[in-house]
């Protein structure tokens, strides 16, 4: 009646074992470390670097405790474990200057950081902390708007500018191109006129929708971006201001910097360990420009460049394909590019497909037709420094879209593309809210949480081993297993634990052992019903069972409704919330009812359990 089959107790064992190895890593410290990253955008890093790094370390006699390539973030690093902080001071320095050639101009950023002391046996299985908070270890917190107005705008202007371009290259005449709102009207003097320019315009312009209004002579078309491509632009515009946020933060050295979109055009920027806020507005706020020019054919490759370069061009050897000579003359800049996707050319070979508005259109119609067979260069401008991006040769006039090939493979076109439409942020962003949490704040807030979580656990223990004896000390085992399970799963998940995640476990334990509660007094009530012990046992779990998956999951679906509309605190607090209430249904009844039935399942002739003192009505002592 009460006994497991053998296979439930290896799946207890086996969920309990995977745990303990999950949880792990939270127990083991941090050792000072530095954090190398790529310093430019046309500078990946590899698996190679590492290599790299050991060589440095080992030339100047510096010991380090290890090296790890992290390919798994944002971006990625190459990070060196030290023993003390002042060999992790000494190292920095010596990276800095082996592994850059120009200091002013570092190919490489290397930086400060904390690596866990997590042995490599477990990070080879994945098992890692939890990341922490800006509240537990502190760093600044930046809540940016972003002007979708100004990126709409740019929408609407581009679209207003090829429009006035493909009607004046099909000859087609109007009485004026205007912008209302988040669309453009066109007057027209005749209907013809108008059906004409209507389908002249359906094979350029995508994903608008056309109204016609007006009598006689004074006849209008209102052009406007259908719903889904309104919402897209905003979209894509956020998304490109995240990318854009994201490489930047390299230069800070944030190990786990979080950067992500909160409602339709907010973004959050919290920075761990970063104390320096005027820096870190200075790097996320910075302006970078993209730049379209042509390849100075007449400096003959393989000769001394720094003695043959004209004065209206310039030499750049920041970048790939470098050195390369360009004209000072700009063809046109990033503002006219309207999106870059990677994409595949005619002989399926990976492209990067690039999209102008009108004027950038035209200007490039301009810049090509009499140099198809030279080269174009795209270079990227920031920081008063120029990196070149791609260089391609014309192979026939461009227009409003062109791609670029020879791209090698599809990650290098991903990438290109990336670059193209990151290179700058797509809108402005306003701070609306900044906030800054020194490490020792982070460091009480760890120790409060801690304590507060320990000294709760012990209250229940206590109580429950006074009130149902030996059921209580079956409670107390699992509550720690699901307290166990619960910190494994939200270090496998890879969760950022806040102060409100630590409210939520603490939370967690309370309901857990509710269901415990449930199951002892339903064992209870049948024993005073005359029940045996065995009975007893085996009916209070499964009559506790209904009433448990009825008040966890009323409570479940609360957490989840949290979880998935609910940002920042009160996400964290439902993530660490619902995950809770799914591991104490599992450890309360899966695992109690085990412990249970190992202890008193073997004993066929069981004649009282140690469930505390039963009152039976009517009888007295």
């Amino acid at each position: 009646m009460n006994r497991y089959p053998v296979w439930k107790y290896i799946v207890i064992v086996v969920a309990i074992v995977l745990a303990a190895l999950y949880a792990a890593p939270n127990y083991f410290g941090e050792s000072p470390a530095v954090q190398v990253t790529s310093g430019k955008s046309t500078v990946k890093m590899s698996p190679a670097m590492t290599a790299k790094v050991e060589e440095v370390l080992k030339k100047e006699g510096i010991a380090y405790d290890g090296v790890a390539y992290d390919g798994t973030g944002a971006y990625t690093s190459v990070r060196v474990r030290f023993a003390t902080p002042d060999i992790q001071f000494r190292a920095k320095g010596v990276l800095e200057k082996s592994l850059n050639a120009d200091p002013a101009d570092p190919t490489y950023l290397v930086a400060l950081n904390l690596q866990p002391d997590t042995p490599k046996w477990m990070q080879a299985l994945h098992a890692v902390p939890m990341y922490l908070g800006l509240d537990l270890r502190g760093g600044v917190h930046f809540l940016m708007q972003v002007d979708t107005k100004a990126v709409l705008a740019k929408r609407v202007q581009g679209m207003q500018s090829a429009a006035r371009s493909v009607l004046r290259d099909k000859n087609v005449r109007h009485a004026g191109i205007e912008r209302v709102g988040d669309a453009i009207e066109i007057n027209f003097r005749d209907d013809a006129t108008r059906q004409k320019a209507k389908d002249v315009l359906s094979g350029q312009l995508a994903d608008v929708v056309y109204a016609d209004s007006g009598e006689g002579s004074d006849l209008k078309t209102r052009v406007s971006l259908k719903p889904t491509a309104l919402k897209q632009t905003i979209d894509e515009g956020v998304k490109q201001n995240i990318s854009t946020l994201s490489k930047r933060v390299n230069e800070l050295g944030v190990a786990e910097p979080i950067i992500q979109q909160q409602g339709p055009d907010r973004i959050v920027v919290q920075l761990p360990g970063v104390q320096d806020v005027a820096r870190a507005r200075s790097v996320i706020g910075r302006a970078a420009t993209l730049e379209v020019r042509m390849v100075d054919e007449s400096i003959t490759p393989g000769t001394e460049l720094s003695s043959a370069i004209p004065l209206n061009s310039e030499l750049f050897t920041v970048g790939k394909s470098v050195p390369v000579v360009l004209t000072k003359d700009v063809v046109l800049t990033g503002d006219y590019i309207s999106s870059a996707t990677a994409s595949f050319d005619q002989n399926h070979q990976p492209a990067v497909g690039i999209d102008l508005n009108g004027d950038g259109g035209r200007r490039m119609r301009d810049a090509t037709r009499d140099r198809v067979g030279k080269k174009m260069a795209i270079v990227l401008l920031e920081k008063g420094k120029y990196e070149v991006l791609s260089v391609a040769t014309i192979q026939s006039e461009l227009g409003s879209r062109f791609q670029i090939t020879g791209m090698g493979n599809a990650e290098n076109a991903a990438e290109l593309a990336l670059l193209l439409r990151s290179g700058a942020l797509s809108a402005p962003m306003e701070v609306i809210e900044e906030r800054t949490i020194g490490p020792q704040l982070g460091a009480e807030n760890i120790s409060k949480g801690f304590h507060s979580t320990v000294y709760g656990f012990a209250a229940i223990a206590v109580f429950m081993i006074i009130y149902y004896m030996m059921f209580g000390f079956f409670s107390v085992i699992a509550l720690a297993c699901n307290l166990l399970l619960l910190i494994a799963l939200l270090s496998r998940m890879e969760v950022t634990m806040t102060l409100p995640g630590i409210a939520a476990i603490a939370l967690a334990l309370g309901m857990a052992i509710d269901s415990n509660v449930l199951i002892n007094e339903r064992i209870r009530e049948e024993l005073r019903s005359g029940a045996s012990p065995q009975s007893a046992i085996a009916a209070g779990f499964d009559r506790a069972w209904a009433t448990i998956i009825d008040s966890n999951v009323t409570t479940l679906i609360v957490g989840v409704a949290l979880w998935v509309f609910g940002s920042g605190p009160i996400r964290g607090f439902a993530v660490v919330h619902t995950l809770g209430i799914l591991t104490s249904m599992f450890s309360a009844v899966f695992i109690s009812r085990g412990v249970v039935n190992l202890w008193y399942g073997r004993k066929k002739k069981l004649q009282s359990i140690a469930i505390g003192t039963v009152w039976v009505p009517g009888v007295t002592k």
